[in-house]
């Protein structure tokens, strides 16, 4: 008898101690690495941070969102790669690292090609945006859920430019993207594929003379401290996307899939609204602190650019230029 009342005393003990194992693997939460190559100050960053911790809040704790800004889990192609490796799960990074999976999604750092922030996002608005995303989404199983404004790219250098051809032998940094040599390569100089965190390096010890980036990355990142000369080319009005991997999004309920995109494109309006603010203020800044300023024709660079780089070069189609242009 007492012999059946323990073994029933264990049994019971057995099934409870696996229906509280199970209850707690359920409850566990699904943890995410969130990469990017920014700086923690940037709104990039805040935003995403932001972003993690309303997702969690949202989801009753579902997830946890871990953020590495500074290029922690890698640079820009590293984390890009790292979608499908399985390294890293969600990512901000802009559509020219994008369209190595999909050519076509690289038309929008075409110089030129977005008049001003709020063409670029009137474009996130847009039937040629979801078609471009859906494009990508496709060739690279991932997905992309916002898109926040990064800035208008300009470029700083050690001498004074103030033409396109003054550019001609200019030893510049440019990310090792094909979209991004169009307009220095169009002018003549010599482009340079320097990794993000190493560029402030290069110019300090005239590996390279020039860089271009938008205002409020040249501040971020102190690049004013090694170029005293600002030029305002204005070339790419640049954005970044969020993109969440294919393997992680599969996984999703619609449900939670909803609650990331809400949040997601929330904290890309954050950012997007701090970077175009910020970005007002800066060429007084950095006259008070004595860089020169350079404003110039940008029609000359764009002409340039049109004349010498065709679409076809990149895997660009230019019916998908014109759409975009003709967004109002």
């Amino acid at each position: 008898m007492k012999k059946n009342m323990i073994n029933t005393s264990l049994a019971a003990l057995i099934l409870a101690t696996a229906a509280i194992s199970s209850t707690a693997l359920a409850q566990a939460p699904t943890k995410l690495k969130w990469a990017h190559v920014y700086e923690p100050a940037e709104p990039f960053h805040t935003a995403s941070v932001w972003a993690a911790e309303e997702i969690k809040k949202r989801t009753n704790g579902r997830y946890e969102i871990d953020v590495y800004p500074s290029s922690q889990l890698g640079k820009e192609n590293d984390i890009n790669q790292g979608l499908s490796l399985g390294t890293v799960d969600m990512i901000i990074s802009g559509s020219s690292f994008a369209a190595k999976a999909f050519p076509r999604i690289g038309v929008t750092y075409y110089p030129y090609t977005f008049r001003d922030v709020d063409h670029l996002l009137a474009y996130t608005k847009s039937d040629i945006y979801k078609e471009l995303n859906s494009g990508y989404e496709q060739k690279s199983g991932n997905n992309i859920i916002a898109t926040t404004y990064y800035g208008v790219r300009q470029t700083t250098s050690n001498k004074p430019i103030a033409k396109c051809a003054d550019m001609k032998g200019l030893k510049i940094r440019v990310p090792d993207v094909p979209a991004y040599l169009a307009m220095p390569r169009a002018c003549g100089a010599n482009t340079s594929p320097i990794a993000f965190a190493e560029v402030y390096l290069a110019l300090q010890n005239g590996t390279v003379e020039a860089q271009e980036n938008p205002l409020t990355t040249i501040e971020a990142k102190k690049f004013y401290e090694v170029q005293k000369n600002i030029v305002l080319t204005g070339h790419i009005v640049d954005h970044l996307n969020t993109i969440v991997a294919g393997g992680v999004w599969k996984k999703m309920s619609d449900a939670d899939r909803k609650i990331f995109i809400e949040v997601t494109q929330e904290a890309a309006a954050k950012a997007s609204k701090e970077v175009a603010a910020r970005e007002k203020e800066l060429v007084d800044i950095f006259k008070a602190k004595g860089i020169n300023i350079t404003e110039v024709d940008k029609n000359d660079f764009r002409n340039t650019v049109l004349q010498k780089v065709p679409f076809e070069q990149y895997g660009y189609q230019k019916a998908d230029w014109d759409r975009i242009q003709a967004i109002q």
